[in-house]
């Protein structure tokens, strides 16, 4: 989620500045820009930046209203003249000027409609190198109570949102050199938290098996049942464009969908909510429900420090658990080698029945003929024939 910086715009409260200066609402703003009022809001508030030409467009209507704050501060010079007359016994009665400009003490109505001088402009302090550690703390503290309640509203489980919120800020200390260069760090993390609440194997965890108490208000309850019928694409995608306040666009780049997709997903899902409750038919109204359940439930999340420990120590693991994987794997492979045969050895053919042979006699009285060679064999050498054995001649 890397993104290349696009151009540089004024702080959140300076730009909601300049807006009022200029005398527009929101919907006026929106109505310019070409977004809904819900973009401006967020916009004004920091929570989201536009990006691409909805950025730059943004950008010079900012400088546009800041060059007509700075003219409109600037009074008007007011020429006076005065009037000298010459004549007898005048000063200036040797001269041919009749008529010379000159500044004139302001009276009371004039120092009245005088504006007040502008302040000189204070310079800005310096920007503070913070280490990762500070950063990643800061960070921590500003978006984690906002994304334990998106995260709440996306599974209706309060040990889950803090745990996937918890996992999530883990996984960009892992990645943090990514993470702090991206423009918009916390859409990082909440990406990586909703990824991980709606996981189908959270459902397999014997901790999640069991219902949590529901939201004490009947209300309540029956929003927030409402919306956990939703398919999960559905309920991510309302709860980011109506809940988070992103545009189309940025929902559409988050969820991993196009444009057209995330628009059905988001009047499906709009649909669904208004046939069971009829009075969140309007944006502004589920905006401003999902906002109040959220708010009533009692969420807690752990320190930065503990997070940071807990991403340092799963990493650990892993390296350990890799480390243990390769020894074995190689350890298995020199066993391997160390026995395994060194040339072929074909197998052992399976027996054969032999048919055709006729059985065999059993043994009878010798003949003559074979008595008489028998005692011929044990009359001669045990070691071989005469005829082996070397004789002098």
């Amino acid at each position: 989620m890397t993104r290349s910086p696009g151009t540089p715009l004024p702080p959140p409260k300076a730009r909601r500045r300049l807006r009022e200066a200029a005398s527009l609402t929101q919907t006026q703003l929106a109505d310019r820009m070409g977004v809904t009022r819900a973009t401006v809001r967020t916009w004004e508030s920091g929570r989201t930046t536009p990006r691409g030409r909805k950025r730059e467009a943004y950008a010079e209507l900012l400088k546009t209203l800041a060059e007509q704050e700075s003219a409109a501060a600037k009074p008007a010079p007011v020429p006076v003249v005065v009037a000298v007359r010459t004549g007898p016994g005048s000063p200036a009665e040797d001269t041919d000027s009749l008529v010379l400009p000159a500044k004139a003490l302001p009276t009371e109505e004039q120092q009245e409609r005088r504006p007040e001088p502008m302040p000189e402009p204070v310079p800005e302090p310096e920007p503070v190198a913070l280490t990762p550690a500070q950063a990643f703390d800061a960070l921590y503290e500003f978006g984690t109570p906002a994304l334990v309640r998106q995260t709440f509203l996306l599974t209706g489980r309060r040990e889950l949102a803090r745990e996937s919120v918890e996992r999530a800020f883990q996984t960009a200390w892992e990645n943090w050199p990514e993470v702090a260069r991206d423009p918009d760090p916390v859409g990082w993390v909440r990406a990586v938290a909703y990824e991980y609440a709606l996981s189908p194997w959270q459902r397999f965890r014997p901790r999640h098996r069991h219902p949590e108490p529901p939201p004490a208000d009947p209300g309540d309850r029956t929003l927030l049942n409402t919306l956990l019928r939703l398919p999960p694409r559905h309920r991510r995608t309302l709860l980011l464009y109506d809940g988070v306040g992103l545009d189309l666009p940025e929902t559409a780049a988050e969820t991993e969908a196009s444009t057209p997709a995330t628009a059905n997903r988001l009047l499906n899902a709009r649909r669904a909510m208004a046939g069971r409750l009829p009075e969140l038919a309007d944006p502004e109204v589920l905006h401003r429900r999902l906002a109040e359940v959220a708010s009533n439930e009692r969420l807690r999340a752990a320190k930065p420090p503990t997070v940071r420990v807990g991403s340092e120590r799963r990493a650990r693991f892993r390296t350990r658990a890799a480390i243990a994987f390769t020894v074995a794997l190689i350890g298995t492979t020199a066993l391997a080698l160390r026995t395994a045969p060194t040339h072929y050895e074909p197998p052992v053919s399976p027996g054969e029945t032999v048919r055709g042979v006729p059985p065999k006699v059993a043994p009878g009285a010798l003949s003559d003929e074979e008595l008489e060679l028998r005692q011929k064999l044990r009359d001669q050498l045990q070691d071989g024939p005469e005829r082996l054995t070397p004789r002098l001649e």
